[in-house]
């Protein structure tokens, strides 16, 4: 279960990364299926894959400096929005 801190540890990281690039969206916060003391940031990233890559290097920085300080493992994960997936189009 996720609790208070880390949702806004996690609300902090994508913020910090959307000051820098706008088109970065917050989709989820999820447990990982893989690691119950791990959390996955469900993230739209930056169409352009340079400023993806820069995007995603911010992130990892700032999960290293949450999890050196506060003892929270957070990853930043790519993923498209529901409207975006092809199950979703063949639906609608």
């Amino acid at each position: 279960m996720i609790n208070f801190k880390q949702r806004e540890l996690s609300h902090m990281l994508v913020d910090k990364v959307k000051a820098r690039f706008p088109e970065v969206e917050m989709v989820d916060i999820m447990e990982s299926p893989e690691n119950p003391y791990s959390l996955w940031i469900k993230v739209i990233m930056p169409d352009d894959e340079d400023r993806e890559i820069e995007a995603r290097k911010m992130a990892s920085e700032i999960s290293a400096d949450i999890l050196m300080d506060y003892g929270y493992h957070m990853l930043a994960i790519a993923t498209l929005r529901k409207s975006d997936t092809p199950a979703f189009a063949a639906a609608n």
